[in-house]
This record gives C-alpha cells, structure tokens and sequence, in this order.
C-alpha cells in the first residue's frame, strides 16, 4: 500500500479540493475513482460529505477500498464506467448529488504496469483497456481489423499526430507481410521508424499515436460529452461538477460542453431563432482552465498538460 501511494500522485490535489469547498453536505461522486487519491483528500477536509467512488479497474477498486476504509461508510465504491452515472447513482437510492468528479487520465497503477499495454517502456502484449475484462478490443486487434484509413483517422483525430497517415500505412504494410503488431515495442519501434527523434526532442514520437489508440479502444470520447450533460443533471443547487482533461480534443469537449450548459449558444448567427438546445442550467466557475504550478510540474512531471475546469449548477433544483 505505502508503495503504491508514493508512485500515485494526485493530479490539481489542493485545487480540486478547493473547489468543492463551498458546497452543501451531500454526496460527491468521485466517476474515476482510480487509486482514490483526490477522494480520500476530499474526506478527510469536508467531514459532512461522502463519496460515491466508480471505477472500471478491479485491480484499481481494491487499493481504493483499502485506501478509504478508514472513513467507513463515507466511501462507497461501485464498479463500473463513468458513462453509466445516471444509473450508479439511482441504484444507490441518491436524488441528487453535491458535487461530480471525473480526472480522465490514465492512473499509475495503469501507466506503470508492464502488462496492461499503457507505456511503450515496457514491452508487453497491446492491450491498452481500462477495463481489461470487458470482453472490448484491445489496441493490438484494432490495428488487425481496422482499415489504413480507419487507422490513419484515429491516430490523427485522437492523437492529433500530423504523421498519422505515414504511420498508419506501416502498420498495414507489416500487417499485409504476416507481421501484425501485437506488442507494445512493435508499436513503438514502427512509429519511430516513420518519426525520426532528433536530438533536442525529449517526448517519444510514438506518445501521441499511443494515446489515440488507448482513447479509441476504450471509446473516451464519444462518451464524454453526455457524461458531462448526465451530471449536470444529477447536480443539486450549487453543486460543482469538475473535469481534469490531459489533451486538447478532451479539453475541448469539456470546454463547449460546459459552455452549451451555460446557454451559450451555436446556432449560425442568420437563424433567427436557437435551435440547438442550449439552456443555462450552470454558470462557468473557471473562466481559464486551471492548470498545475511550477512545483507540481517539478514534482509530478506527467502532470505537465493537465486542465481542470469546473461548473456550479443554478436553479431551484437538480434537471
């Protein structure tokens, strides 16, 4: 246990749990619980609430419930994904909920094991899942079934990697010769071969192909943004819903989501009347994304391109 809190280090710890700080006794439900780094804090500062902790990790889950055991029943941790909070949270017998976290990076517990497929500094099968008995594909049979061009639109849509047509061309040309890539240094070594590393570059060219393919098995984005409507909707008056990102395309989902909640609206400007469905259901809290300090940054270096941005619900009533 003592070992694995010192490689977890949670990411905008004090300002996340600054910003919860205002809010009514209730439940906060922590919808990426992890190894329950923020969760804990949380408990530990505002003894007038509990948490509601979900997490598609068993191996995650149970550091977690050793971690929060010692609040008893103001922890209780529920398996399952975030894109389900509507449904966790009824289960539980919960109205309506004080506050919703969700930290969408990937845990050390993941990142650092060298047999889950996170990291190509460990040369393991390529997995990549958050929930690796989900049944779901793994990295490994997505680029075994997917097209070149199907390939090509994840790794530039999820990774925004300008290579990502020259890489995907590689990974079909050793398939094609009986040379599927099943592991994690096959993957890296191939996306090395088409990206040079110079000499001044200190991230790995293969970083932001292995983020679009860990986003695409586990299907990230096309549920985040009704995850964010979702809680929204379970919020009470002047519960906070926060949101810690790690790429732009995640930030960006979270920052239109928020702003649509806050009845922005996006409809062309000739429409004379808003049909897009914005209402303002919450006011923005962080007008800029909150981001790590510089001893955060020395401290944790992974934290380096962490966003976090928060809501408080308005009204008379959770939706």
């Amino acid at each position: 246990m003592a070992e694995t809190e010192n490689i977890h280090q949670p990411v905008l710890l004090d300002e996340v749990v600054s910003l919860f700080g205002d809010i009514a006794p209730g439940t906060i439900v922590d919808a990426t619980l992890g190894l329950g780094g923020h969760s804990q804090m949380l408990l530990t500062q505002y003894p007038t609430i509990d948490i509601l902790g979900i997490d598609q990790d068993e191996e995650a889950i149970a550091i977690a419930s050793q971690r929060l055991s010692a609040f008893g029943n103001r922890a209780k941790i529920v398996y399952g994904n975030f894109r389900e909070i509507r449904r966790i949270v009824g289960e539980a017998g919960i109205d309506s909920v004080a506050g919703v976290l969700a930290d969408l990076g990937v845990s050390s517990l993941q990142f650092d094991s060298p047999d889950r497929g996170f990291s190509f500094r460990f040369d393991s099968r390529l997995d990549m899942r958050m929930d690796a008995g989900s049944g779901s594909e793994t990295v490994a049979e997505i680029l075994a079934s997917r097209s070149e061009e199907e390939i090509a639109n994840i790794i530039y849509n999820f990774g925004e990697e300008r290579a990502s047509r020259r890489i995907a061309r590689r990974i079909v040309q050793k398939r094609d010769r009986g040379e599927p890539i099943k592991t994690t240094k096959q993957l890296a070594d191939t996306v090395a071969s088409v990206i040079k590393k110079g000499p001044r570059d200190k991230v790995h060219p293969a970083t932001k192909t292995f983020q679009a393919l860990r986003i695409a098995a586990n299907r990230e984005i096309e549920i985040l943004e009704q995850f964010i409507i979702d809680s929204a909707g379970l919020l009470q008056p002047r519960a906070i819903l926060a949101v810690i990102t790690f790429h732009s395309l995640e930030d960006r989902i979270v920052k239109h989501t928020f702003q649509k909640l806050s009845g922005k609206c996006y409809c062309p400007p000739r429409i004379p009347q808003c049909v897009c469905g914005a209402v303002k259901t919450v006011e923005i809290i962080t007008k800029r994304p909150i981001t790590p300090d510089d001893d955060e940054l020395k401290a944790n270096p992974r934290s380096r391109s962490a966003k976090l941005r928060a809501v408080r619900k308005i009204g008379a009533g959770a939706n």
